[in-house]
């Protein structure tokens, strides 16, 4: 366990070699929109992800979990600090990403096939280049018999599973996933967990990953970071040591359970916190 994962000289770097993705003391701040007071949402993040390693963070609601994946992805620019892809700080950074939202964000309209190879064709590949490039995925993930249903035909885990598909195609070596299992039902996002470790473990993408859920934290990741209330900061880090590949059986063991209980130990006064936000 890391305490005061924050703690860093200005001048130094805790981004190694091997390190794909780091966050060096970064903070952001939004201004509110009636009254143009400052909010501090970040403070003073700092971590780095591997690559191929599966990283999580947890947090109580609005610590800044989605703001700090936002910053990563150029998606939001920080108020202070900066953000390494390889070592390098790069102002494209959307381009190292792909990005999956809670909300699947599938297109109505359009059949499985075409939602799945849409980032392709927004990138500019050929429509029917696209169209058979989804395929192939759909096919390789035993989608393949729902290539030509519309999302309205399909489950929330089925729909979760296209928007995933998705964000595999478009090539990128670093997958944010923001929640993308919250709207589930529990057996649902126990299948869908299952699912992604085995794509994970399939071609071990470096994948960073927000949760609310603890359980989840420890099933999927080789690290978990915990954030505190607002002003979001790192309050620690805690090393998963469990065996690969995993299953669902693997979260009655004692082991488990000690993990669980240390990320939980860890974030439950943060929450405490949050859910008072006006009190000393």
């Amino acid at each position: 366990m890391l305490e005061g994962a924050n703690a860093m000289h200005p001048d130094e770097s805790i981004s190694p070699p091997q390190t794909r993705v780091a966050m060096e003391r970064v903070s952001k701040t939004f201004y509110e929109e009636t009254t143009g007071e400052p909010v501090l949402a970040v403070d003073d993040v700092s971590f780095g992800v591997r690559k191929s390693e599966f990283v999580t963070i947890v947090g109580p609601s609005g610590c800044g979990k989605s703001t700090v994946l936002n910053i990563i992805a150029g998606l939001e620019q920080p108020s202070d600090g900066r953000i390494l892809i390889d070592g390098v700080d790069e102002a494209l950074r959307h381009e190292h990403f792909g990005y999956m939202f809670q909300k699947d964000l599938l297109f109505p309209w359009r059949r499985v096939r075409d939602n799945v190879g849409i980032g392709l064709e927004v990138l500019g590949t050929p429509r029917k280049e696209a169209r058979e490039r989804a395929t192939q995925i759909l096919e390789r993930f035993d989608l393949g018999a729902f290539a030509d249903k519309y999302p309205a035909q399909l489950s929330g885990g089925m729909r979760q599973r296209v928007a995933l598909m998705r964000t595999l195609l478009c090539d990128r070596e670093i997958l944010l996933l923001d929640e993308p299992f919250g709207a589930l039902d529990a057996l649902t996002r126990s299948v869908m967990q299952e699912w992604l470790l085995s794509i994970w473990e399939d071609d071990h993408r470096t994948i960073l990953f927000i949760t609310h859920d603890i359980e989840e934290a420890v099933f999927l990741s080789d690290r978990v970071l915990m954030m505190s209330a607002r002003p979001g900061r790192i309050k620690g880090e805690i090393e998963v040591n469990l065996p690969r590949p995993r299953d669902h059986t693997i979260v009655t063991t004692p082991e488990f359970t000690e993990l669980k209980k240390a990320v939980l130990d860890q974030i439950y006064e943060e929450s405490l916190k949050a859910a008072r936000p006006d009190e000393p």
